[in-house]
């Protein structure tokens, strides 16, 4: 699966494990920036277009996701869910639940990992799970979708 990767300052060293860590599962990493640590850079500018990427493979019907990386992930998810198409989950740690159902009952299709409460086991793990995770195609859950 192609999943689009983006960070600031906050995320910029852990997008570059996971990224990494997707080829390695045989993933098809695409690096949107930051390129190189600037802890004067702005989240919108990284975060904007790898949701802008996923909701233009979404009407190609093409399979794709987004994950983006800043300190709390709050902003750059809502950043991404500003994008039509766009369901943009967000994970800090704590329970893996939340990922799962962010995928199963939500069907996200961008994870924002918030850097500075995760560590990178942790954000492996998460990862893996969202990834692994299809939607349940459930009716109310479409229904709801549908709405917005």
């Amino acid at each position: 699966m192609k999943i689009y990767l983006g960070a600031d300052h906050a995320g910029f060293e852990l997008k570059q494990k996971v990224k990494q860590f997707l080829e390695q599962t045989g993933h098809e990493a695409v690096d949107l920036g930051a390129f190189s640590l600037n802890q004067n850079d702005d989240y919108p500018d990284f975060i904007t277009p790898v949701a802008k990427e996923v909701a233009h493979d979404l009407t190609q019907s093409i399979e794709s996701r987004g994950i983006i990386f800043g300190g709390s992930g709050e902003g750059e998810a809502m950043a991404a869910n500003r994008i039509d198409g766009i369901r943009a989950a967000e994970y800090y740690g704590g329970p893996l639940d939340i990922v799962k159902l962010s995928r199963k009952h939500n069907n996200a299709n961008v994870l924002s990992i918030g850097a500075r409460f995760v560590k990178e086991q942790e954000a492996m793990d998460a990862i893996k799970l969202w990834l692994e995770t299809p939607f349940s195609n459930g009716e109310r859950h479409v229904r709801r979708i549908m709405k917005f």
